[in-house]
């Protein structure tokens, strides 16, 4: 890779390591399904202009957006609420192995010997994290993000089933339907919008464009820039970054903490998810 993709893929992971601990500084006064809601109303104003998703798709991509990322992310930013944002950070990387697991049961996808000894490895550290005393008391902040990140797999089994659409288009067509989806929902089940709406302070409205345009819209225009220049197994690896920004991030713009229990149960999840991701390349002859 040529060196500015490095640094741009080691950005990426950077900004999205950085969205946990954003999020939690704009939960502060945002509720956490208000603030995604928010969140994808900023991304799809600064995207419909540009990247229309076709009409024969609107329908696929409402069942994708109501999965992938309303109920995900009510469910995991609910959980993120109640438990430290590097805690979250790194429960979520529970999204690869969930993501081979829902691919093996609805795409008939192989789950080779090395993947499957990375699973393991990824949940034991999972579990790990779960047995923590500190969080003897958030357990359902715990199964909520846990949740999530397992609707997140099954919404990327969608996608795939979806076809080639295009990166942005695809942002954009989630964001459009993930909008109203997320506000009915907020309205449901959280109180006093136009109050937390009307009352934001500059930081919290600060953290909802971070979350739509820096986090969302650019960091993916980045990362599909990446995709398209260079395989999977060569960019994915960066993302083992992602929970390490979180953790740093956590611990310096949030005072929180990690206990040795949960480091230890991090560290293996993502020697898991490493061994699941890295793919020795091909040998030439």
């Amino acid at each position: 890779m040529k060196l500015i993709d490095v640094f741009m893929a080691i950005l990426v992971a950077v900004i999205w390591g950085m969205g946990f601990v954003v999020a939690k500084a704009g939960m502060d006064h945002f509720s956490p399904i208000l603030l995604m809601a928010l969140r994808f109303a900023c991304t799809s104003l600064c995207l419909i202009w540009f990247f229309r998703p076709p009409l024969k798709l609107l329908k696929s991509l409402f069942w994708i957006a109501l999965i992938s990322a309303s109920i995900q992310y009510s469910l995991t930013f609910t959980g993120v609420q109640g438990i430290d944002a590097s805690t979250s950070a790194l429960l979520i990387q529970l999204e690869v192995p969930f993501g081979l697991l829902t691919a093996w049961l609805l795409l008939g996808e192989k789950i080779s010997l090395k993947q499957s000894i990375g699973m393991v490895i990824a949940f034991a550290g999972a579990v790990l994290i779960v047995g923590e005393p500190k969080l003897s008391n958030d357990l359902s902040s715990v199964m909520l993000l846990i949740s999530g990140a397992f609707m997140w797999a099954i919404g990327q089994v969608m996608i795939k089933k979806l076809g080639q659409i295009g990166g942005f288009m695809l942002i954009c067509g989630i964001a459009i339907w993930a909008t109203p989806q997320l506000f009915i929902a907020s309205f449901l089940l959280e109180s006093n919008q136009l109050e937390q709406i009307k009352s934001a302070p500059l930081e919290a409205w600060l953290a909802v464009v971070y979350l739509g345009l820096v986090m969302t819209a650019l960091a993916y225009a980045l990362w599909y820039r990446l995709l398209g220049l260079y395989s999977v197994n060569q960019v994915m690896p960066f993302l083992l970054l992602l929970p390490l920004t979180s953790v740093v991030g956590g611990i310096f713009f949030l005072d929180e903490s990690l206990t040795l229990k949960i480091s230890i149960g991090g560290l293996l999840a993502l020697i898991g998810v490493a061994v699941i991701t890295i793919q020795r390349s091909p040998r030439k002859v």
